[in-house]
């Protein structure tokens, strides 16, 4: 029996892995058309984000207070 060729081999994992990556972002893509994003999620900035971000200047500047955050695109 002839023992396969490792290029063969290489070759089809890829195509495999190719295959399945391409499969799991037709799900994704199906899931986020059947479950849209809220629309207050989309525009605003989430409480999460918020109290981070306040954290991480108290903590890098003792004292100080966050009166606004603002987003840029």
């Amino acid at each position: 029996m002839p023992t396969p060729n490792l290029l063969v081999i290489c070759g089809i994992a890829l195509l495999v892995v190719f295959f399945v990556l391409t499969f799991l972002a037709a799900v994704m893509r199906g899931l986020m058309i059947l479950f849209p994003q809220p629309d207050e999620l989309a525009d605003g900035i989430e409480p999460a984000v918020v109290a981070a971000i306040t954290q991480a200047v108290t903590t890098a500047y003792p004292g100080t207070r966050v009166t606004g955050i603002e987003e840029v695109r």
